[in-house]
């Protein structure tokens, strides 16, 4: 690689990370090296940095386009195509949930839904079914709270996630504040 150290660890480790993650170890260290860069560089300039071939460039590029996680760019007056990675890491973070969504959860909830509108054969279909069901109502109710979260404006998603643990705080006082408005209410229908 003909990178600067700090860089390099960034690109490498992010290439084993992708590989944890489902992606080509590549594409994974072209994404690190877009994100990092301070201009857009074109797949000449990436193979040069990374030290791997053309057509692997090439084809990580195109998966990454396929996940909407790098914009082309052009410059004038040069016919080559440029990548760089959205600025907004908050962005990037949406759009990164929602390809996981649609590749992933989507697919989930379809099989179990047509699995749960068949007719149970046995016992142990049955007993399949009720676990099935189970599971497709935990991801139902996980995909709405990602609906809600996902149109929230940034500023509101970073206060969500610097809340952390007081959240549930918060729902314990109000649980407390519930059980003593019950309270009260039931002591007032007795007198």
């Amino acid at each position: 690689m003909n990178l600067p150290p700090l860089v390099q660890s960034f690109v490498l480790h992010f290439g084993e990370m992708g590989s944890r993650w489902g992606i080509n170890r590549t594409v994974g260290q072209i994404y690190a090296l877009l994100f990092v860069s301070p201009t857009p560089l074109c797949a000449e300039e990436i193979v040069d940095a990374l030290g791997i071939s053309r057509s692997n460039v090439s084809m990580s590029l195109r998966e990454l386009q396929t996940w909407n996680l790098v914009l082309l760019r052009h410059k004038p007056d040069d016919r080559r195509d440029f990548f760089t990675t959205p600025d907004d890491v908050w962005q990037i973070l949406r759009t990164l949930a929602e390809e996981r969504k649609k590749r992933e959860v989507d697919p989930t909830l379809s099989m179990l839904r047509e699995i749960l509108m068949q007719q149970p054969a046995s016992d142990a279909e049955r007993h399949a079914q009720g676990r099935m069901s189970e599971m497709y109502g935990l991801i139902e109710r996980l995909t709405n709270w990602y609906e809600d979260v996902r149109q929230l404006e940034t500023e509101r998603l970073a206060t969500l996630l610097l809340l952390g643990s007081k959240v549930t705080k918060l729902l314990e006082t109000k649980d407390r504040v519930v059980s003593l408005g019950r309270r009260r209410s039931k002591t007032a229908k007795e007198d």
